[in-house]
């Protein structure tokens, strides 16, 4: 049964994770993703542990579902290869700055030329419109940038940046969201358009859902910053024999969490008895609460938290998400064989769908594997394909 976005076709030149893993997601939901990439290939490929080279762990990990087809954007040739291709697709998405973007030819007003309808998502650091928007950008420029990494500060001492490259994460699904926005607009209208997705600005966004606080009202009530999620206490707890997740946050999650802790005078002290004056007392609840879950084991609390629905989990580690129960028991991760890679492990697709289910059907390609695939659908002959194999404006990898 094909996916919800069976039938679009996406032409993606971005690079690294914040485009590619937006593509993915994409192409796990049935789209034909063409994955453009420079002759010496996406960065990505030789990043971490290899059986092969151009086929390293990182990309593996936000490369499947698509097809890999080498231009040399630079070249004249190449240029106007991709420009052949731009007809036949539903969207074009690029990480180029917005110079490097007018340079190479493929800035909005060029594409749509070539497509009028095109979906055009271009993705990069900061907004066009802003000072900082020739700044070259990763994850943590962004971290810093987008007060995330000071946050840090109340916990640490000092800034530090998230051990994940939650920048790009983040922004990935932004990407996404829009380019679905912008295709139900089109499939509505007929009408393309233009999308701009900054990392700075999403993750910012993202930051102050919670961290505007005060300042969400002017003149501010308050200072910026939850105080629930900046305190030094909250964190795992120790139990006598691990840590533990322990959560409780309604009334009735305390009331119950303070009886069978046998905490009959927290049970009845004014100050944690409501949502407002739990959150004034937000140190002090907290570091109880650790003493408390530091007094029996991490089995005896998980069954005695879920017998009275009070949130708790255990903290897994790397290794152990990988025999997760919960995990195993829904087929989140996927054993495949890849044709040159051999056996991978990789996550399912998160989504479900009762009628049009995303799968994975293609999985990671190599550099150029589909460079003469591809050319040939858009209706170039031999002779054509030929004479970009010999300029270097395309490449395709043996078999």
């Amino acid at each position: 049964m094909p996916g919800p976005l069976d039938g679009v076709r996406i032409l993606d030149a971005t690079t690294v994770v914040l485009g590619p893993l937006a593509s993915q997601t994409l192409g796990d939901l049935g789209a034909d993703v063409v994955k453009i990439e420079p002759p010496e290939g996406d960065t990505t490929r030789q990043l971490g542990p290899a059986h092969h080279a151009g086929m390293a762990a990182f990309f593996l990990g936000c490369n499947r579902n698509k097809r890999s087809l080498v231009l040399d954007l630079k070249q004249p040739a190449g240029h106007a290869a991709l420009m052949r291709l731009v007809r036949t697709a539903d969207v074009f998405m690029h990480n180029f700055r917005p110079q490097p973007a007018a340079r190479l030819g493929v800035e909005y007003e060029r594409v749509r030329v070539e497509n009028p309808g095109i979906v055009y998502c271009a993705t990069y650091g900061f907004r066009a419109a802003g000072p900082y928007r020739d700044k070259p950008v990763y994850d943590d420029i962004i971290q810093a940038a987008s007060g995330l990494a000071s946050l840090q500060t109340a916990l640490m001492g000092e800034p530090r940046y998230l051990p994940t490259i939650v920048a790009d994460k983040t922004s990935s699904m932004a990407v996404a969201q829009a380019i679905l926005a912008a295709l139900f607009h089109k499939a509505r209208t007929g009408e393309g358009q233009a999308l701009e997705v900054p990392m700075f600005e999403t993750v910012t966004a993202w930051v102050m859902v919670e961290h505007l606080y005060g300042e969400t009202f002017v003149p501010p009530r308050e200072t910026a910053g939850y105080k629930r999620v900046l305190n030094r206490w909250r964190r795992p707890f120790p139990t006598r024999d691990g840590y533990l997740a322990v959560l409780p946050y309604t009334d009735a999650h305390w009331r119950a969490f303070f009886t069978l802790s046998g905490r009959s005078d927290l049970l009845e002290d004014p100050r944690f008895q409501t949502l407002a004056s739990r959150l004034a007392h937000i140190e002090l609840l907290y570091e109880e609460l650790g003493k408390i879950v530091a007094t029996r084991t991490s089995a005896e609390w998980l069954a005695a938290l879920d017998e009275a629905n009070v949130p708790a989990m255990v903290v897994n580690t790397l290794e152990s998400l990988l025999t997760d129960p919960q995990l195993a028991a829904t087929g989140f991760w996927q054993i495949v064989e890849h044709p040159s890679e051999g056996t991978l492990r990789m996550p399912g697709i998160p989504a479900t769908f009762g009628r049009t289910p995303g799968s994975i059907r293609r999985l990671q390609p190599r550099l150029g594997e589909h460079s003469v695939e591809v050319l040939r659908e858009a209706g170039f002959d031999a002779a054509e394909i030929e004479a970009l194999l010999a300029s270097g404006a395309t490449a395709a990898s043996g078999p």
